[in-house]
């Protein structure tokens, strides 16, 4: 295990934590140290095998199941992770869907799934974690946004709107709390190889690819390394900011 980024004796929760980003979040968490809860809602089976793959490596992980949309379940999740490792250092608000369709066509409940599932999840989790977190003066929370929510895409006006909601929302509690010792930052991840992007049609996505400078798609463990230095003590004067992950997308 590295002492470079280390986040020994630290407890995570990662909501979204079964598959993609998500997942690589949690395994990446692991290896530097950290206890993990893997949050998942509809995948019971992957959140367990991302468990199991820790636990065999000699790391401590668990998994839970709540909707963050629903702010009791929200509520409840924390709970779990504070009974069930005694504390909670850092929040990663990864859970997001889509539901592309360009506006005119776009149904009104498409637009509340993924404002829902995408933004009023990081309140709801946020704001149970920061009840914890203000008490010990100290934590993480990490935001996983997208480039969508700094440049906008086309037929995904749902999915922009919560992802530049997140960043705004970060910014912003990053001033409330950051007294406290808490520090809150977002990553912007671009193209990423996950099953979302894998569903795009091929032409759409090679397109979508000629924006991007780099020339290829982004690796969920590339994500996964930024939020393990956000979490880390490396980062303890790193606050309110958000970092592009997305091969020279959105340069600012």
């Amino acid at each position: 295990m590295s002492t470079i980024l280390s986040l020994e004796n630290k407890i995570a929760l990662v909501t979204g934590g079964s598959r993609g980003i998500g997942r690589a979040i949690a395994l990446e968490f692991a290896a530097r140290g950290a206890a993990v809860v893997v949050n998942y809602n509809k995948s019971p089976e992957a959140a367990e095998k991302v468990v199991e793959q820790i636990q065999t490596a000699g790391g401590k992980a668990a998994a839970f199941q709540a909707d963050v949309s629903d702010f009791k379940q929200a509520e409840a999740l924390v709970k779990f992770t504070l009974d069930a490792f005694g504390g909670l250092d850092i929040l990663v608000n990864n859970a997001g869907i889509t539901r592309d369709q360009l506006i005119m066509l776009m149904p009104e409940a498409d637009w509340d799934a993924v404002i829902n599932a995408n933004l009023k999840s990081v309140f709801n989790c946020s704001k149970a974690a920061v009840k914890h977190m203000m008490k010990k003066r100290a934590g993480r929370i990490i935001n996983i946004a997208s480039v969508a929510g700094q440049m906008g895409n086309p037929g995904q006006t749902n999915y922009s709107a919560s992802k530049g909601g997140q960043i705004a929302f970060t910014k912003a509690l990053a001033r409330e709390v950051a007294a406290r010792n808490i520090t809150v930052n977002a990553i912007a991840p671009g193209f990423v190889d996950t099953e979302i992007l894998n569903a795009m049609p091929p032409e759409t996505l090679e397109a979508a690819l000629k924006l991007v400078p780099l020339g290829r798609k982004g690796r969920p463990e590339e994500i996964a390394f930024a939020a393990a230095f956000f979490a880390s003590e490396e980062a303890a004067y790193i606050t309110g900011q958000v970092l592009g992950v997305d091969g020279g997308m959105a340069m600012m």
